[in-house]
């Protein structure tokens, strides 16, 4: 299942970071931008096929569902901003049930520049975010909440 991504992480170069925010090499884009040379591994993180695109005409290198969030909690989410903080502890938890997937795409990264991408209009809100940080070892973040 993982075979994609070891043959992609071999195969790939270092290349520069753009001027794309990144967390330790990893960025976050929407799946419908232009891929750029700054990407690096470009990693689908949706467990859908994002809507409108060709399967031959997006240019990724690995797409593990397994990493997605369930579709349980994806429906539950709906991108309710009120449901955020929430999202972000349940979808680390499901994360925590992949281990080995987790440890393949790390492996495959390893180091170098990657593109999370998803069809998410808010990526703020967008799982590939909490992704992001639990690849790159980021703790979870604390919401505060002014009164």
């Amino acid at each position: 299942m993982y075979d994609r991504l070891k043959e992609a992480g071999a195969g790939m170069a270092a290349r520069e970071r753009g001027g794309r925010p990144r967390t330790r090499g990893i960025a976050v884009k929407r799946v419908y931008e232009r891929p750029s040379s700054d990407d690096g591994l470009r990693v689908l993180v949706d467990r859908l096929w994002p809507r409108g695109i060709a399967k031959a005409a997006l240019k990724y290198d690995a797409w593990p569902r397994a990493l997605a969030p369930s579709n349980e909690l994806r429906k539950w989410y709906g991108h309710d901003r009120s449901r955020a903080a929430e999202f972000r502890r349940r979808y680390r938890k499901e994360l925590a049930s992949h281990h080995d997937e987790l440890v393949a795409l790390r492996a495959m990264i390893g180091g170098r520049p990657a593109t999370l991408l998803t069809a998410t209009r808010e990526l703020d809100l967008s799982h590939a975010m909490v992704l992001r940080d639990v690849l790159s070892g980021a703790q979870p973040r604390k919401r505060v909440v002014k009164v």
